[in-house]
């Protein structure tokens, strides 16, 4: 259980998943420690838009073990978020994701050690399963890397794994599938989309729209990270984030389309592709250990989701911090 009585600590809370989850928290009650990247412009990213009493915010790296340790200190739990995630840069610059993905994990476990914190939730992706070999995708379905970016996350999963078996660090691996919702980064199929129509564009560009992916909502994920850090007796263990369904990209496409009232076609973008044997096709998640052993349930249909992200999206200030026409990996 989340101790109410000392901070619980975000890092990569200035990121789009990390900066619900705060405000998740701060809603409950907790005090929070919140971890944006160190940058000499003193931005703390979507946290600028957080603004909450209890709300703590430290800047710095994961990459620096000494640091890890220093916001460590006095916590009860911990919220492991801080990675780079895009896919497409990591086929750019792989060592760096070995850097920030791996050893920051590392510092991480190795902070909670040695500060003695109650529990370290890890988080994982669905990536680490690759392209579904069965659906839905359970926490025994094989591991797969198939991007720089997926191996570097299966290497944290086992950096954490092995300082539960080796030290018994209180750590549980959070598996949350393909997140979606408000403040998501362009790189991603569903901003993009929203973006170029918002801009005006009939001519979406996009890349295969043939995968399937399973859709979180982004409150739907943070209220798991939380359900899954109160839970008892779980420590050690992988566990999906899942609403048990899939869709395609052209179907999602399709219907932020239609719920923009909007007629467009798509084009093929190069540059928007993965190598082929690097995409994964299928990801459909089995979500009935989380179901088991929490209460947490998806609660936001995709519809329902799309039509919030949609709102979010087409507001001139929110919308102005997107450059539509520029494709970033």
């Amino acid at each position: 259980m989340i101790d109410i009585n000392k901070p619980v600590l975000v890092t990569g809370a200035d990121g789009f998943i990390g900066s619900h989850l705060t405000e998740l928290l701060l809603s409950q009650g907790y005090r929070v420690r919140a971890l944006a990247q160190y940058n000499s412009f003193n931005s703390w990213g979507w946290l600028e838009q957080v603004q909450h009493p209890n709300l703590e915010v430290v800047c710095g790296d994961v990459r620096d073990p000494n640091f890890c340790r220093t916001i460590c200190r006095g916590v009860g739990t911990a919220f492991h978020l801080a990675a780079l995630i895009a896919i497409p840069f990591s086929y750019v610059a792989p060592d760096s994701y070995v850097d920030t993905n791996v050893k920051g994990t590392l510092n991480m476990c190795q902070a909670a050690r040695d500060e003695g914190l109650d529990r370290l939730v890890v988080t994982s992706t669905s990536e680490v399963y690759g392209t579904a070999m069965y659906v839905p995708i359970d926490e025994n379905h094989p591991r797969q890397p198939q991007s720089p970016y997926s191996a570097t996350k299966i290497g944290a999963d086992a950096i954490a794994e092995s300082f539960y078996l080796s030290f018994g660090l209180p750590v549980v691996i959070a598996r949350p599938f393909n997140t979606y919702g408000p403040r998501q980064s362009a790189r991603a199929i569903i901003p993009t989309i929203i973006t170029q129509i918002a801009a005006g564009e009939r001519r979406i560009k996009v890349g295969d729209l043939t995968p399937t992916r399973d859709f979180n909502f982004v409150t739907d994920t943070a209220r798991g990270f939380v359900a899954l850090a109160n839970a008892e007796g779980i420590e050690g263990l992988n566990i999906n984030i899942a609403t048990g369904t899939e869709i395609s990209m052209a179907d999602t496409l399709r219907t932020i389309a239609r719920l923009m009232d909007s007629e467009v076609e798509w084009v093929t973008d190069p540059a928007r592709l993965r190598p082929g044997k690097s995409e994964v096709r299928r990801l459909c998640g089995d979500n009935s250990v989380i179901s088991a052993l929490t209460d947490w349930r998806p609660q936001v249909s995709i519809e329902e989701g799309l039509q919030q992200t949609i709102e979010w999206f087409i507001k001139p200030e929110n919308l102005a911090m997107y450059k539509a026409g520029i494709y970033n990996v």
